[in-house]
């Protein structure tokens, strides 16, 4: 089982590009179903992120980053690189999907992705706005494609 979650903030410009890409890939799956595959949109919530991708062999997560590198760079990391211990906090909108990674595997172990990939576009706008900025939207564009063709090349996940 692929799964396959985009992350962010539909409300937030080039914040929304995980969801977006998300949602495409799910309309994408419409016309061609993989049984194997799964797309989910968990906009900002970090532990839907965690109960989505558990029983999945590998995990595709997509959203936006603000680094101070070139907008639109697309980075594809592996999950290991990324994962972050979640601080302790009463507010459940300060558990990230870096922080879904490492409370997954602790919780639900072998019953959660050893294989997870991220894609991080750097955005050139987080300001309000329902629009991604062209850059981010030719990025979100290569990566959709990217994806897709993962998913219609590999049917063994």
């Amino acid at each position: 089982m692929l799964t396959i979650i985009g992350c962010g903030n539909l409300n937030r410009s080039d914040d929304a590009v995980g969801v977006i890409i998300a949602q495409r890939l799910q309309k994408y799956l419409a016309e061609k179903p993989h049984p194997n595959v799964r797309v989910y949109d968990c906009g900002t919530a970090g532990m839907e992120v965690m109960f989505q991708a558990r029983g999945s062999k590998e995990l595709i997560i997509i959203d936006a980053s603000s680094t101070g590198s070139e907008p639109g760079a697309v980075f594809k990391v592996p999950g290991k690189e990324l994962e972050a211990m979640p601080e302790p906090s009463y507010n459940l909108h300060d558990f990230r999907w870096d922080n879904a990674l490492v409370a997954g595997r602790k919780i639900f172990q072998n019953d959660f992705p050893e294989d997870v990939t991220v894609y991080l576009i750097e955005a050139a706008n987080l300001g309000l706005g329902l629009e991604l900025s062209p850059v981010v939207k030719h990025s979100a564009d290569l990566v959709f494609e990217e994806v897709a063709a993962l998913i219609s090349q590999n049917i063994n996940f």
